[in-house]
């Protein structure tokens, strides 16, 4: 993941980007090892070939780009504060996806393995509701729709 600076100047690490292009998982985990860490916990969402019953043959995925930055790295920050976890990051694709393509990852260590399910659970869901992200699917009959979260099962 890549350093941002504030206003002071001060390095910041940035926990949760969007992606235009394919990216690497093991990097991501890399930077999560840490000798306080005994656990990590991964979620890797992938675009499936169907929806609701329906075939699906591939989607985007569009970003309030500037939003989704700020509310990510937020959900990031709660999910370290709320529980007892060393470090967490999220990766979510933008753009044309293919089916079988990762759409979204996310990683979490913690001392035990606990913390580690429960936090990442808390933010695929919390990224799921409150990322500015939007999902347009296009299905086997010519058909495309775009989809909202809450519509989506978790």
């Amino acid at each position: 993941m890549e350093t941002t600076t504030d206003a002071a100047g001060d390095h910041l690490v940035q926990r949760f980007r969007l992606a235009e292009a394919p990216f690497e998982i093991a990097p991501l985990r890399a930077a999560l090892l840490d000798a306080r860490a005994g656990a990590y916990a991964g979620f890797e969402g992938w675009v499936r070939d169907h929806n609701d019953g329906r075939g699906v043959h591939g989607l985007r995925y569009q970003a309030y780009a500037a939003l989704a930055q700020a509310e990510g790295e937020r959900i990031l920050a709660e999910a370290l504060e709320r529980f007892a976890i060393v470090n967490a990051r999220c990766v979510h694709r933008v753009g044309e996806l293919a089916i079988g393509e990762l759409a979204v990852w996310v990683g979490v260590s913690a001392a035990h393995r606990e913390a580690a399910f429960a936090a990442c659970r808390f933010v695929i869901d919390e990224v799921k509701a409150r990322v500015p992200i939007w999902k347009h699917e296009r299905y086997a009959d010519g058909a495309a729709d775009w989809l909202h979260p809450d519509d989506q099962p978790r």
